[in-house]
C-alpha cells in the first residue's frame, strides 16, 4: 500500500460528495442547552381560593343515602326496596334539597352493569352532584 503524494500527472481530484455534519451537530446542541435553559420550570399546582372556615358554625354530618343494588337488579333506597320510578322521584327530591345528601351505590358483586350505569346515569341527568360507589372491596 501507498500513498499518493504530490499530483496526480494533471488529472483532477475526486469530487467529495458527503456534507461535513459535525458543526450542525455543535449547533444543534447548543441550541438545545440554551432552549433547556431558558424554559421556565412549570408547577403542576391548581391554586384554590377555599372558603374561611367559620368557628362558630356547628359542626354538621352529611346526609347519607344508601342505594343498594341487587344481583338481579333488585333496587332498595336505604334497605327499603323500591322500583325505578320512585327512585327517579326520590332522586329528584334529593336534588331539590338546599344540602343534597351523599348518594352511596353498593352493587351486589353479580349484578349486571347495565342496572349499575342505569342508576348512575339517572343521579347524573337530575344533578346529584355528591354520588360515590361503596363497597368496591368485594371486586377484588
Amino acid at each position: 500500500m501507498g500513498m499518493n503524494v504530490g499530483s496526480n500527472s494533471g488529472a483532477e481530484p475526486d469530487v467529495i460528495l458527503d456534507v461535513n455534519t459535525t458543526p450542525l451537530i455543535d449547533v444543534m446542541l447548543v441550541l438545545l442547552v440554551m432552549l433547556i435553559i431558558t424554559i421556565p420550570i412549570q408547577l403542576h399546582a391548581v391554586n384554590l381560593d377555599m372558603p374561611i372556615p367559620n368557628p362558630n358554625q356547628p359542626k354538621t354530618e352529611p346526609k347519607v343515602v344508601e342505594i343498594f343494588i341487587d344481583f338481579d337488579g333488585q333496587l332498595s333506597w336505604n334497605a327499603e326496596p323500591v322500583d325505578r320510578a320512585t327512585l327517579e322521584q326520590r332522586m329528584q327530591v334529593a336534588t331539590a334539597e338546599a344540602d343534597q345528601p351523599e348518594i352511596h351505590i353498593k352493587p351486589h358483586k353479580l349484578v349486571d352493569y347495565g342496572h349499575v350505569a342505569h342508576v348512575m346515569a339517572t343521579a347524573q341527568r337530575l344533578g346529584l352532584k355528591k354520588l360515590g360507589m361503596v363497597g368496591n372491596e368485594q371486586f377484588l
